[in-house]
């Protein structure tokens, strides 16, 4: 192999195995993907000791891919249930698994998820360092923050989120900023805490050609955490937000003068009107690195709800360029959540994700709602259960409530509009009431 990472390959003229992989499932030539990656547009996250790894590519101009957030927490330690939500999160379309284990032996976990899981796997080593030196924040030091890093890389962890904006310049500018909600970024707020307690730097940015050296012998992707997202739509896109980003912009910068893959993550919560505008200063600062997205959340008052108000951000954010949603589960906010929960986080970013691949003109993407569009017509009900998003709950949905006539349901029986319509044009007499 005379290349490092999958944005070294690229820049040096090779279609990598992974290229390939990743283009089949775009629709796309592999050369075009080839060249997306070496400009930094788009990332293949494939860490080198993750061989069981089913490559995707994540970019705007690509299929929108979707992330699960899953893990252990002292609250809910059971690793055997959070597996099964792996596996069915993997089931249901999830492209990436995000393990932010923050209870018991969290390496145990995660090298199992790099043998077994075919989803890109990402973490926080942020959280695992709590973990694993079992001893208080403030005496963990710069040097074992590092070393966390270089074992999820060596673990197999396929990207990594490195909260590396918030030094102490954006920290002293948050302070002055005075938020709403302060930090509610988790990784974002201990690093803080740290640095407040320690009075050093944030030693993954004082390391961090250290952390490039390392996510380049393992090809892993940096994903560029933000720190100061907002945590309501009160602090949405303020000077906190903005300075971060305009860090991360330079970070990135730096990355790929290394040739390692970066994705930048991104609000948060924000209102409507302004997240269009967030995705394009991002693409602006930031040159075009895939931006990754937690909703954003539309509005704070949906507890419970939360998948819908992310599903509606995340649709927004996508079609005017985001490439990566972080799915959001009704428990958001609440407690960890559980398979129902998953399920139903993952299908609303899912239906997010599509909505926004429409509406880009992604290759493809119309032809399922036309498929879906003449089932409907041919009143064929087989074909749409088969079609749907989740054909489990369109088949539930129907057999709840049977309509006396096959070809109609309880909602319309005989006043079915398709099928009155496909009589009528078929010059049949269409009698509605006696029939």
């Amino acid at each position: 192999m005379n290349y490092t990472t999958q944005m070294d390959a690229a820049n040096k003229g090779i279609v990598t195995r992974e290229m390939k992989l990743a283009a089949e499932k775009e629709h796309m030539e592999p050369e075009e993907l080839r060249k997306l990656a070496a400009e930094g547009r788009v990332v293949i996250p494939a860490n080198k000791n993750h061989t069981c790894l089913e490559p995707n590519a994540i970019g705007s101009m690509l299929r929108t891919k979707i992330n699960v957030n899953l893990g252990t927490s002292r609250d809910c330690m059971d690793r055997k249930q959070e597996l099964e939500k792996v596996n069915y999160a993997v089931k249901l379309g999830a492209e990436s698994i995000m393990d932010l284990s923050s209870f018991g032996d969290t390496q145990k976990f995660r090298r199992r998820l790099t043998a077994e899981c075919p989803a890109m796997i990402g973490t926080v080593p942020i959280y695992d360092a709590v973990v694993y030196y079992h001893k208080p924040l403030k005496e963990i030091t710069s040097r074992e923050w590092i070393d966390i890093v270089k074992m999820h890389a060596e673990d197999g962890v396929d990207f990594m989120t490195i909260h590396v904006g918030i030094n102490k310049a954006t920290a002293h500018r948050f302070k002055e900023a005075k938020r709403l909600t302060n930090i509610v970024s988790r990784g974002g707020s201990i690093i803080f805490a740290w640095m407040e307690m320690t009075g050093e730097e944030n030693p993954f940015y004082a390391h961090y050609d250290e952390i490039l050296d390392i996510c380049r012998e393992y090809d892993v992707t940096l994903s560029l955490g933000d720190a100061c997202r907002p945590g309501c739509i009160a602090d949405a896109t303020d000077i906190s937000q903005m300075e971060e980003l305009v860090t991360l912009g330079e970070l990135t910068k730096r990355a790929w003068e290394k040739q390692v893959q970066v994705i930048i993550e991104g609000p948060g919560h924000m209102p409507l009107d302004q997240i269009a505008a967030n995705m394009k200063i991002q693409e602006t600062i930031c040159k075009g690195a895939p931006f990754y997205v937690l909703g954003p959340l539309v509005t704070d008052v949906a507890p419970g709800y939360d998948h819908i108000t992310a599903a509606i951000g995340g649709a927004i954010a996508a079609a005017a360029g985001a490439s990566f949603l972080c799915y959001v589960t009704p428990a958001e906010h609440l407690r960890l959540p559980d398979l129902k929960d998953v399920k139903e986080g993952i299908i609303a970013a899912r239906i997010a994700a599509h909505a926004a691949d429409i509406a880009k003109g992604i290759s493809g993407a119309r032809d399922w709602d036309h498929k879906m569009s003449l089932a409907r017509k041919n009143l064929d009900w087989e074909e749409m259960f088969n079609l749907s998003i989740d054909p489990e709950k369109a088949r539930a949905y129907r057999a709840s409530a049977k309509p006396e006539k096959e070809d109609t349901c309880s909602m319309c029986g005989n006043f079915c509009a398709v099928k009155n319509m496909n009589r009528i044009l078929d010059g049949e007499i269409v009698s509605i009431y006696d029939e």
